[in-house]
């Protein structure tokens, strides 16, 4: 008999699994589950404020990949689940199934008051496109730029793209011979962010930040956002625009299922990427909480990991063989400038910081030609 695979998302995980269980099972059925049969290269919208790609470039439609994978689509919205996840919700109705991968992504935390103040990158296109924008229109002032985290959950942060917009901020406005008018600041809580890239990275980043003429206000906790600025428990961050990623947590319709959580509110997963007491269920990428080193990172090459591993486990399960892949715990980032970048590299074992090269920058846009190639061929 043949299987039916569910997979919910259209992002990083979702995708991987979807393709990990066609090249394993080239006779299953498989279904995706997604609000849209679109996909965003969401590493670039770093780019879109300033002028290097256009969000036309970095959102791909679906329907060919779909089409030649032969893998059916729902749009719909997740609300929940039942049969111990043998039948998920959607805003399109019930999709049955043999075996399920959750890779819907998570949310972010909207907690702070004023937070419609701030952009976060990483909401989008759009936002992307409202941060260029206002760089446009800007020819003096001041920028803010930040990121915060999951105070249950510390990994559950995404730090590395606000480093590589004010980088690429600080390079567009020299360019456009504009710096001298505009100030830039960063701000966090932590007196050394963005931790998960290892103690050597945090140095080298702050050392960037100083011969940028960047300013800093760390250690110090946001309270609110206003149309002037950042107010922290260390004083107030004035600032003509605010760009702050804020910590993320589970996706919304956790709630309405049984499923394990995590204290941080993601789904709960074993080493197997598998969901605690729930029959050929597994989660991949950022609606997942993973065991793991604590600079486990969310970005898309661990999402990547988790989703061959969930995906190759689901097909053990089905043959009632127990599951045998684990995914790599790695870390690999290109911190970005637009004119160079900061290559890191991070597993249980080491981590590599090498200094700003052109030739990182242009590995960076190499390797994302590369991946949108497999979504781009019809």
């Amino acid at each position: 008999m043949t299987s039916h695979f569910v997979v919910l998302g259209a992002g990083f995980a979702a995708l991987t699994a979807a393709r990990t269980l066609r090249d394993k099972d080239p006779q299953a059925r498989i279904t995706l589950v997604a609000p849209k049969a679109e996909f965003v290269y969401l590493p670039s919208l770093i780019w879109v404020p300033t002028g290097v790609r256009k969000s036309s470039e970095l959102t791909i439609d679906l329907a060919p990949f779909l089409r030649r994978m032969r893998i059916d689509f729902v749009a719909g919205e997740v609300t929940g689940l039942q049969d111990g996840g043998r039948t998920v919700l959607t805003t399109a109705g019930p999709v049955d199934n043999d075996g399920l991968i959750i890779a819907t992504g998570g949310r972010f935390i909207k907690k702070l008051p004023g937070i419609e103040h701030a952009i976060a990158l990483c909401e989008g296109v759009a936002a992307a496109e409202k941060i260029r924008e206002r760089l446009l229109a800007m020819d003096s002032g001041r920028i803010a730029c930040g990121f915060g985290g999951n105070p249950q959950e510390p990994v559950a942060v995404r730090g590395g793209p606000m480093f590589e917009l004010l980088f690429g901020i600080d390079t567009w406005l020299r360019r456009q011979r504009k710096r001298d008018r505009v100030e830039l600041v960063f701000f966090n809580a932590s007196d050394k962010p963005g931790q998960r890239l290892g103690e050597k990275a945090v140095t080298g980043l702050l050392s960037h930040m100083a011969r940028r003429r960047i300013d800093t206000h760390l250690g110090h906790k946001p309270l609110r956002f206003t149309a002037e600025g950042v107010e922290t428990e260390g004083g107030f961050v004035r600032a003509d625009l605010i760009l702050f990623m804020p910590g993320l947590t589970g996706p919304g319709w956790l709630h309405n299922t049984e499923l394990p959580r995590s204290a941080g509110g993601f789904i709960q997963a074993d080493a197997h990427c598998a969901v605690p007491g729930f029959d050929r269920v597994f989660v991949a990428g950022d609606a997942g909480s993973f065991p793991g080193p604590d600079w486990l990172p969310k970005q898309a090459h661990m999402a990547d990991l988790q989703a061959k591993a969930a995906a190759a486990n689901l097909l053990l399960a089905m043959q009632d063989k127990p599951a045998a892949h684990v995914p790599k715990a790695e870390l690999v980032c290109i911190v970005d400038t637009v004119d160079s970048g900061i290559l890191v590299f991070r597993d249980e074992n080491k981590t590599v910081v090498l200094p700003p090269s052109r030739a990182f920058t242009w590995a960076k846009r190499w390797f994302e030609g590369k991946y949108l190639k497999e979504y781009r061929t019809a």
